[in-house]
């Protein structure tokens, strides 16, 4: 057999489009699923991402890896069906939107009317996942996006309830009490992820506070324990002052002219 000679120069771009094009015409990667026993079966649970941006350089990073893990267990003979999904539902959305609409807060967002703000989130997140449909089969990622969930789909969400209904027959569920971040201005609780969403090192002015034990230690006249906040605002609320029993502290005497 005889190879044609390499051309001279080479266009990326039309390389790529030719490689999608085959693809796509030939059905490659449905097939892929479709030739394999659906009694082999791999399955391969994939992260929902936010629908709230295009994908950055993470997710391009993220989305090459569970490429390779899909494509490995293919050519091993299994039937690995890979659902691409959406996280719909939480702050990031929200935040999108309200941003979009110029609205701040829950009140505000009552007033302009919470059907039509929950459909501009709707709107955006298909937005969004038709953006990724590109990029990511730019990528040479394989992925099913015709059979793609949302969470916000109302087939997901009663899975969901039913999954839990489930567990609360079973007695698995229980009811408790635990500090969570909470957000005051939207009045909800939030994630941990979401409380991070908008972490940011600032300079935060911060003082050193003595206080006066009513009983000197050691025969001192006065002894004061040193207290260091970065919210000096509290110290007039303040009923009493905390010490760790398993912590070592010092005693060191101080001569600047004072009692």
């Amino acid at each position: 057999m005889k190879f044609p000679s390499p051309p001279g120069s080479i266009s990326f771009p039309e390389t790529e489009r030719a490689v999608m094009k085959r693809w796509e015409e030939r059905r490659t990667f449905e097939r892929s699923i479709e030739q394999r026993s659906p009694i082999k079966n791999y399955s391969f649970y994939d992260g929902p991402p936010f629908a709230t941006g295009l994908p950055h350089y993470g997710h391009l990073l993220v989305g090459t890896i569970k490429d390779v893990v899909a494509r490995y267990w293919t050519m091993r003979g299994y039937r690995v069906e890979r659902r691409f999904g959406w996280d719909c539902h939480g702050l990031p959305i929200e935040f999108e939107v309200e941003k979009k609409l110029g609205l701040n807060g829950r009140s505000e967002i009552e007033e302009y009317g919470v059907d039509k703000f929950n459909e501009t989130c709707r709107s955006i997140v298909l937005r969004y996942a038709e953006e990724w449909r590109t990029i990511v089969t730019r990528m040479g990622r394989w992925a099913d996006f015709d059979n793609d969930y949302k969470t916000m789909d109302v087939s997901f969400m009663e899975s969901v309830w039913h999954v839990f209904k489930t567990l609360w027959d079973k007695n698995l569920i229980y009811e408790g009490y635990r500090v969570v971040p909470y957000s005051w201005r939207i009045g909800a609780p939030l994630s941990n992820f979401e409380a991070n969403l908008n972490y940011k090192d600032v300079q935060d002015p911060s003082i050193t506070v003595k206080f006066e034990l009513d009983d000197g230690l050691f025969g001192a006249s006065k002894t004061f324990v040193l207290a260091w906040t970065t919210t000096p605002w509290t110290l007039p609320s303040n009923v009493a002052l905390a010490v760790d029993p398993q912590a070592t502290y010092a005693i060191i005497e101080v001569s600047d002219g004072e009692d």
